[in-house]
């Protein structure tokens, strides 16, 4: 970034803020934090030509950015992903994530919540750079007796607003994973429909997936593509899973005849039933202990809904990809296509 840009940044960042003054307090110090967050990754920030040339920098780091590079040229010159001006820079942030979301839904019900945000509509997250204002949201949401799930984030985009650099968060990932990561925020900056959640991470999900196995068979890497099959395979298991509870809890939702205390009831047996079956795929699948972290935690509407937001339409977007013969160019015609569809009509194009 040029030296001005800092200023630049700055200047239109606050323009925001000071636009959402009237929102009231709460939303003033929402922007603010973000303000900040973004500032400080932007600040950070070093070209990665000179992170590379630094003696300091560890191997495993300057190894991690070779990879980012490699698969961001690959972006650029094999997928028609706009990564020109994105991930040049690598910023240290010293810490896990780089940012925390949250999810919040009803008790009785899998439609979250949502909040609005300037330029990109309502969104069914809502994300802090901070953990303890995070959790502090937290609490306020239950406190409304909203179901919440937060948890950490090690990525994100801002949708080509500004040129992206690599976070230390991005690396503690397979190289697949890392460059699905890339293929993943890219898509982003390609195409970002306001206020469908839903399309916009199916969408991002289903082309990086597809990024990775053409990136990875370019480079001859078949013991890698193998291991990132398997994993794509574990995972659609567990997704599945993970949907069809959703999907149970809500033909329950909807029923009439059941008092609030026989509707929990039956809610608990649900989850319980979730975890049961998540047993029972790992009982046949020693492979799947990965998962294990994932249900010693308790899940609820919002977290399923984490899950819902990424891969609910994914296999409407593999089909499609599918009926274009792999044709990127033709594909992505289709997907912009669908701009002009409301939200309803995108997903009903998806889901048949």
């Amino acid at each position: 970034m040029r030296a001005d840009g800092m200023p630049r940044l700055l200047a239109a960042l606050v323009a925001g803020l000071v636009a959402l003054v009237t929102s009231g307090c709460s939303t003033i110090g929402y922007y603010s934090q973000a303000i900040d967050g973004q500032a400080e990754i932007l600040r950070k920030a070093r070209p990665i030509s000179v992170v590379m040339a630094d003696d300091r920098v560890p191997a495993r780091v300057k190894r991690k950015l070779a990879v980012v590079e490699d698969a961001r040229h690959f972006a650029g010159t094999r997928l028609e992903l706009p990564a020109n001006h994105q991930y040049t820079r690598y910023t240290d942030l010293g810490r896990r994530y780089v940012s925390w979301v949250l999810f919040a839904a009803p008790e009785f019900s899998v439609e979250g919540k949502t909040w609005w945000y300037p330029f990109v509509g309502r969104l069914e997250y809502r994300g802090y750079f901070s953990e303890k204002d995070a959790r502090g949201e937290v609490k306020r949401l239950k406190a409304q007796g909203l179901e919440v799930y937060a948890g950490g984030v090690e990525a994100y985009s801002t949708l080509g607003v500004f040129h992206d650099p690599v976070l230390n968060t991005f690396f503690q990932r397979t190289d697949a994973e890392l460059a699905e990561v890339i293929f993943h925020e890219l898509t982003h900056v390609k195409l970002f429909l306001p206020g469908d959640s839903d399309f916009n991470e199916a969408f991002a999900t289903a082309n990086a997936e597809m990024a990775v196995r053409r990136w990875l068979t370019a480079k001859g890497d078949r013991a890698e593509l193998a291991r990132y099959e398997t994993s794509l395979t574990n995972d659609r298991e567990v997704v599945a899973l993970l949907l069809a509870t959703r999907e149970k809890l809500r033909g329950l939702y909807a029923r009439q005849d059941l008092s609030p205390a026989q509707m929990r009831e039956r809610k608990a047996a649900l989850l319980a039933e979730l975890h049961t079956g998540y047993l029972g795929i790992r009982s046949q699948h020693p492979g799947f202990s990965l998962y294990d972290r994932a249900f010693t935690k308790p899940w609820n509407n919002a977290r399923l809904n984490t899950v819902s937001t990424y891969y609910d339409l994914v296999p409407g977007f593999e089909r499609l990809m599918a009926r274009e013969h792999g044709n990127l160019h033709a594909f992505y015609a289709d997907v912009e296509k669908m701009r002009y569809l409301s939200k309803k009509e995108r997903r009903a194009r998806l889901m048949r």
